[in-house]
């Protein structure tokens, strides 16, 4: 496997540094298919927009890559920085990944994003901005180039309204947090349409700091508009599972699991299943 490290750079003045991006990319061997093209998943941790969360990064990328999948970890910008930079920085990231999949051995016409909590809302504004003119104007980026071809979407935040995480809309907004129009932009049910990616959701029914009504929103919008979805809801749980099981959770002993601990494999098998 390669691993390696990589900036994404943005021309926002408050930017001192750029965004990092790791990538963990599976080797092709000349015994299984030397050409062999390999799905690929940006994964978005979480992290309220105040920092992004080390146990929702590497170790799901390991996972996925362990499946084949080209897995890559972006680690974007977060407050003090504000809207719409992390946007910009994963729609960037998106489109690194689709430059670079003759060298990577990606296929092209599957990159997904999964997002966990703050980081589901970066993956989920993805998905339903990727077409916005002002956006794509501030990147130099053609609409076609930043679409993911799916969403994995990990008790995400979504609603800016009354079932929102409030710590993430004001980290992301901040003192735009009453802009009427920043406010229903950043509402994402209300942002879905018909070229919506298909989507992979899993909630916790009980969680205690996003509300599961943000998955059920989300859902329930995607069904509206009749974009192919899968959920999977669980009935008790604390937010930021992650994996669910002992290699991000410290106190965790050698297969203790949640019973979440299933959507990996089925987020797989609806990445590869198209």
């Amino acid at each position: 496997m390669r691993c390696f490290t990589t900036e994404i750079k943005l021309e926002f003045g408050e930017l001192k540094e750029p965004a990092v991006l790791w990538g963990y990319i599976p080797s092709n061997f000349s015994e299984i298919d030397i050409d062999r093209k390999h799905p690929a998943v940006l994964v978005l941790p979480g992290g309220g927009y105040g920092y992004t969360s080390e146990r929702e990064g590497e170790a799901v990328a390991l996972r996925l890559a362990a499946e084949g999948i080209c897995a890559f970890v972006l680690k974007y910008h977060t407050a003090p920085a504000r809207f719409p930079v992390a946007l910009s920085e994963a729609l960037t990231a998106i489109a690194y990944i689709r430059e670079n999949s003759e060298e990577y051995h990606i296929d092209s016409a599957n990159v997904s994003v999964c997002g966990f909590s703050a980081g589901g809302h970066l993956a989920a504004s993805t998905g339903v901005h990727w077409n916005k003119e002002e956006i794509l104007k501030g990147i130099g980026r053609k609409a076609l180039e930043v679409r993911p071809d799916n969403l994995i979407l990990c008790y995400p935040v979504i609603t800016s309204g009354e079932y929102t995480h409030e710590g993430s809309m004001t980290n992301l907004l901040a003192e735009r947090r009453q802009d009427a129009e920043l406010i229903a932009f950043n509402c994402l049910e209300a942002q879905v349409a018909e070229d919506t990616p298909r989507t992979f959701l899993w909630h916790t029914w009980d969680d205690g700091a996003v509300p599961v009504e943000n998955s059920l929103y989300f859902a329930a919008a995607l069904a509206k508009n009749k974009v192919v979805t899968e959920m999977h809801l669980y009935p008790h749980g604390n937010h930021g599972l992650s994996l669910g099981n002992h290699v991000v959770n410290g106190d965790w002993k050698y297969e203790e699991k949640h019973p979440s601990a299933e959507w990996i494999n089925k987020a797989v098998d609806f990445i590869y299943n198209k």
